[in-house]
C-alpha cells in the first residue's frame, strides 16, 4: 500500500455517516463556505489517486496485444479492487476537514467587491 493511501484511510470509514450541519458550519461561519472547501479537496484527491492508479496499472499494460491476446491479470485485477474499496474522496475530504487537516484561507478582496 503507498504512503498516499495509508495517509489517506488511515481513520476514515468507507460508509457513510451523517455529519452535523451546525458543527460543518462553525468551521467557517457559513456552510456553503464549508461544503465548497470539502468539494475543493474532495477534488485534490481525487486527482491524486486517479493518477497514482493510472500509474500502477500501466505497469501492467502491454501495447501489442491484438483482441485475440488479451488475457486477465490477476495482480491488475487486485489492485483496482483495492482501490475501489478505498472510501470515497469526499468522505475523505469531509473527515479532513472536521479535523482541522485543510488549509483554506479567504480572499479579503471578494468581500469588499
Amino acid at each position: 500500500m503507498s504512503k498516499l493511501r495509508r495517509q489517506l484511510t488511515g481513520n476514515t470509514n468507507s460508509s457513510v455517516e451523517p455529519k452535523s450541519l451546525f458543527d460543518i458550519k462553525q468551521k467557517t461561519g457559513n456552510v456553503y463556505e464549508s461544503i465548497a472547501i470539502i468539494a475543493k479537496r474532495a477534488n485534490q484527491i481525487n486527482i491524486t489517486v486517479k493518477e497514482e492508479l493510472h500509474n500502477k496499472l500501466e505497469e501492467f499494460a502491454s501495447h501489442t496485444d491484438s483482441l485475440e491476446e488479451i488475457h486477465e491479470n490477476k495482480e491488475q485485477i487486485e489492485i483496482s479492487k483495492a482501490y475501489e474499496r478505498m472510501p470515497n474522496p469526499s468522505l475523505l475530504a469531509t473527515t479532513e476537514f472536521m479535523e482541522d487537516k485543510v488549509y483554506f484561507r479567504r480572499n479579503d478582496e471578494d468581500l469588499f467587491s
